[in-house]
């Protein structure tokens, strides 16, 4: 399978071969040709889960760990300051940070603009019960 970034969806050519695909494509694909699917559709069914989070300038998360997923952060505007166990650093627009499992995190805003960023969970669980929170400015 061969897949082309398409935007807000996927480029897929020969998904009818692929086991995972071909049900949510059949019937809708010519073979050989390219097109694009619904990118949400294929991450149900794939496991991740993939959210986009905005902070505001001068805001934080709080500082947590999951027991059962890890979080890759991919910045797509602005500049986040992460904690990542026990380092601080920047991230800017179009790079990206890997939190695996049980590490203690934190995402701030450092900056005058909106940090918007993607973050695709991937793990044996993804509820949000899975989060323990060390220092949370909002209360909870």
């Amino acid at each position: 399978m061969q897949t082309v970034d398409a935007g807000a969806g996927a480029v897929v050519m020969d998904a009818g071969k692929s086991e995972e695909l071909a049900p949510m494509v059949a019937g809708r694909m010519v073979p050989g040709c390219f097109h694009r699917l619904d990118v949400t559709a294929l991450l149900v069914r794939l496991s991740p889960e993939v959210k986009r989070i905005v902070v505001n300038p001068g805001a934080s998360l709080s500082l947590q760990m999951h027991h059962h997923r890890a979080e890759h952060w991919i910045v797509v505007q602005g500049t986040a300051r992460v904690t990542h166990g026990d380092e601080v650093f920047l991230v800017s627009e179009n790079q990206s940070t890997y939190i695996p499992l049980g590490e203690r995190h934190r995402l701030e805003n450092p900056g005058k603009v909106p940090l918007e960023m993607i973050e695709v969970q991937s793990g044996s669980y993804l509820g949000e019960d899975d989060i323990v929170r060390f220092e949370d400015v909002y209360g909870r």
